[in-house]
């Protein structure tokens, strides 16, 4: 099954015409002709089933012809994480995320990052190919890059934790995370969060949580928080 996606499309859209781009991936990649039916979502949880009534493939028009709302979670799964030092690990880690489940990214530059700058238009696309990938009708929300101080200072709702390798009291996750609450987690640089970006967590109403024993890399550690989420609430 193959999943398309277009941003523009709403109830109010019965002709639309594919980019030159899919439009030739359609009719010359995937050979499809007229008449043929067409899965498309707008990432905001439409699934469109439409029918091929021009197969050009420069401009491929096709003409919708049922439309379903799918259901969205009961919580907000939002995680904060600082980019890695290889984009690849990074772009591993928002196409697994997006498998598995979340609502919302923010890359956060931490004291520790050794990556300062990361290419917000291609880290959609990863997001874009992982949904259609999964066939998955929400497109998670990829906020731009901003310092740890920008984003701790900000208003965040529900369940607040961050994860870090630094001694004190820590509970795992999975014994913090209560089904269908807004939650948000930071998970910090390879080289951890400093003692006064973890200070200033707990003062703006962060919990310390552990992922487990082992010591583990920012994006796996990132991919455990997210799983432990997903299963504590559809398991």
């Amino acid at each position: 099954m193959q999943l398309f996606y277009n941003p523009r499309l709403d109830n109010s859209v019965s002709q639309f015409v594919f980019s030159p781009e899919e439009s030739h991936h359609i009719i010359k990649v995937l050979r499809k002709k007229e008449k043929d039916i067409l899965l498309i979502t707008n990432g905001k949880g439409y699934l469109f089933e439409a029918k091929i009534l021009n197969a050009d493939s420069k401009k491929c028009r096709a003409q919708i012809t049922t439309t379903t709302k799918k259901h969205k979670n009961m919580f907000w799964f939002h995680l904060v994480v600082a980019p890695t030092k290889s984009n690849d690990r990074f772009e591993w880690f928002l196409e697994k995320a997006t498998e598995i489940g979340v609502d919302e990214i923010t890359p956060i530059i931490c004291d520790r990052s050794e990556r300062k700058t990361v290419k917000h238009e291609r880290m959609e696309k990863v997001l874009q190919s992982a949904m259609k990938q999964s066939l998955q009708t929400y497109l998670p929300k990829l906020n731009e890059a901003i310092t740890y101080e920008e984003f701790i200072n900000k208003p965040n709702k529900g369940l607040l934790f961050i994860a870090h390798c630094a001694k004190g009291e820590k509970l795992e996750l999975k014994r913090r995370v209560a089904p269908d609450k807004d939650i948000t987690i930071l998970i910090g640089p390879e080289g951890d969060f400093s003692k006064d970006e973890i200070e200033t967590a707990y003062k703006n109403g962060f919990l310390s949580v552990s992922l487990g024993q082992n010591r583990l890399r920012t994006e796996t550690a990132a991919i455990v928080a997210c799983t432990t989420v997903n299963m504590i609430n559809n398991g």
